[in-house]
């Protein structure tokens, strides 16, 4: 009852709310946003923000109180969906990977695979051997410092690049090898792109993993992909359906 005293601004902060959104580069967008708002406003305008046109393989996703991750509905309203007070914190992530990364029309959509995959490859959700790892961190050095020089980069350059949750010197050397003979010359747009297209062969692409149980009650993980369900234990891909 005693909203009516109030002044107009104390109201207008009872119907607004920050949001945080961060986004594939570790940078941050914040907003302010109506109370009632739904999930594609808040999608909308970062979209507008990264002259995104290609909107349909990404998503806003957001961690609740119980630290489960959940997507965010853009048909309902973002404070019923979300389990705690604002300001609201999500970020932007691929939610369906495309079949050809590399063929997407536009420049932003490839670079924010890009990034995307750069995450899943560093917190361990893309799985490779060891070869493919050295070529697909090579790509990343390409793309991000250009042709190797012997001036600017040291021994053991390569090292202050977090690729991987965890890796050995031997595949640290042989990605600085990679990078000093094999990519002279190439622009980084070019190793984006081959970096792209070098992801998109591994069957663990595109995979978000959920923790399940075998039919032996042995650990696995079940994981929705552009082609198909798979079935994953350890490093291996176990089952797959179309």
């Amino acid at each position: 009852m005693l909203s009516r005293f109030m002044s107009g601004s104390v109201r207008n902060l009872e119907r607004e709310y920050n949001c945080t959104v961060r986004l594939l580069d570790d940078t941050e967008y914040t907003c302010t946003i109506q109370r009632d708002a739904k999930g594609q406003y808040l999608f909308d305008l970062i979209c507008h923000n990264l002259n995104l046109l290609e909107k349909d393989y990404f998503g806003i996703r957001y961690v609740d109180p119980d630290k489960q991750r959940h997507w965010l509905e853009f048909t309902k309203s973002i404070a019923k969906q979300m389990k705690s007070q604002p300001p609201f914190t999500m970020c932007l992530r691929v939610k369906f990977y495309p079949p050809d990364p590399a063929s997407l029309k536009e420049e932003i959509t490839r670079y924010l695979v890009f990034l995307q995959l750069k995450r899943d490859l560093y917190h361990g959700r893309l799985l490779c051997k060891t070869s493919d790892a050295a070529m697909l961190a090579a790509y990343i050095l390409q793309a991000e410092i250009g042709d190797y020089d012997p001036g600017k980069h040291p021994e053991g350059y390569s090292s202050k690049f977090q690729f991987f949750p965890k890796h050995s010197e031997k595949l640290e050397r042989r990605i600085a090898d990679i990078h000093k003979t094999e990519l002279i010359g190439q622009k980084p747009e070019i190793s984006e792109r081959n970096f792209l297209q070098k992801a998109q062969m591994l069957e663990t692409y595109g995979v978000d993993p959920h923790p399940c149980k075998d039919v032996s009650g042995n650990p696995a993980f079940l994981a929705f992909t552009p082609f198909g369900f798979v079935v994953l234990q350890g490093n291996k891909r176990v089952h797959f359906l179309k």
